[in-house]
């Protein structure tokens, strides 16, 4: 006998439904014929017809492909023993996924409450991976019954989901310096427009290598890796992280090919490279002080960098946005920040920003030859 998928779903009515009842025709059918004995009485306590009970028998053995009632003139309609095995099986599984059909049910109705009570906003934001980030949104939550559905990719497709209409803000990061930062740039400047795009201060973090405890390798720069043999973790293309070793590279003259691992794989989050260094995978990897505390990594810090989150000018007086800069400014986010190793508030924090206020390095451009 070929597997059956299982297809659930779900309908509005009177909020008066207790325990884990779930309909299913099949099943109705079966526990009436059963209780019943008779297919007459089974179709007049489900308040159908006998032929529509009889037609929908029929159609049930068709589709599973196995007698489900056995009857004869003048004798009582019995399950077969498949019906009966079948029956029976459903009914244990019902009664162990009780508390779980319960629990489903219950929190559908308060999604669903939310919704239709007006008071609950939601925001869609795409960006660049940080641990602060699922603080905020359980603070959105609890404070400003702000739902934020948070999606972690890299900073530049984060800024990309942003263009296409995916997300309503989006997150990058970039170092927090005056002077030029050319490839930050350069990635940067055909994502964000001044005048189109309003920045957000979020906050400020320390990026850093990350590397075994005590650091016997003596790392304390990116370039003490190369030629080395020491084994680099990467993150991938369209991270503002990885733009920053590109960066640190240019800026001690080394090119990438000279670091071990470069181009043997990235990780996608800060959690995932220290993961990597912490499981022996790798020597050291650029990533926040944060996730080398929570894998007992020893921690080299190197750049500060300021964290945005950005919109266009438009959606700034959209609710959702509004009460996402009323957490920002609020006490307690700031104490959420001092509590995360590597972070502080910014002094901008939760301010709208234009890009040439926020970059100052934005007017750079490329000496002539």
């Amino acid at each position: 006998m070929k597997t059956r998928g299982i297809h659930l779903q779900y309908t509005f009515g009177p909020p008066d439904q207790r325990g884990a009842d779930i309909g299913n025709p099949l099943f109705d059918l079966l526990s009436a014929v059963h209780e019943c004995g008779s297919i007459q009485h089974a179709a007049r306590s489900l308040g159908a017809s006998y032929r529509h009970v009889w037609g929908a028998l029929k159609q049930w053995e068709e589709a599973l492909g196995e007698p489900l009632v056995t009857w004869a003139q003048g004798q009582p309609a019995r399950l077969t023993p498949f019906a009966d095995r079948l029956l029976w099986a459903e009914r244990q599984a019902r009664t162990r996924l009780t508390p779980h059909i319960e629990a489903l049910r219950a929190e559908l109705e308060r999604v669903l409450a939310d919704a239709f009570d007006g008071t609950q906003q939601v925001l869609t934001i795409h960006a660049s991976h940080d641990i602060a980030l699922a603080r905020l949104r359980e603070l959105a939550s609890q404070d400003e019954r702000l739902h934020i559905e948070l999606k972690f990719s890299g900073s530049l497709d984060a800024l990309r989901s942003l263009a296409e209409g995916r997300c309503q803000v989006a997150g990058f990061h970039v170092p927090a310096l005056g002077q030029a930062v050319p490839l930050f740039s350069q990635a940067l400047k055909p994502l964000l427009k001044p005048g189109r795009h309003k920045l957000i201060g979020c906050t400020r973090r320390m990026q850093g290598l990350m590397v075994a405890p005590g650091n016997p390798r003596g790392v304390h720069e990116l370039s003490d890796l190369a030629g080395r043999g020491l084994r680099y973790v990467n993150r991938q293309p369209g991270s503002a992280t990885r733009l920053l070793a590109d960066h640190l590279l240019e800026r001690a003259g080394l090119d990438a090919a000279t670091l071990a691992g470069w181009n043997e794989g990235a990780e996608d989050s800060h959690l995932a490279v220290a993961a990597a260094v912490a499981s022996g995978q790798g020597d050291a990897g650029l990533g926040i002080e944060a996730a080398a505390q929570a894998f007992g990594l020893d921690f080299v810090p190197l750049v500060e960098e300021d964290y945005f989150l950005v919109g266009l000018k438009e959606t700034l007086d959209h609710p959702a946005v509004q009460r996402l800069g009323q957490v920002l400014q609020g006490p307690r986010w700031r104490e959420q920040l001092e509590r995360l190793p590597g972070y502080h508030a910014a002094e901008r924090i939760g301010e709208v920003l234009s890009l040439t206020r926020a970059l100052p390095w934005w007017h750079y451009r490329t000496p002539r030859a």
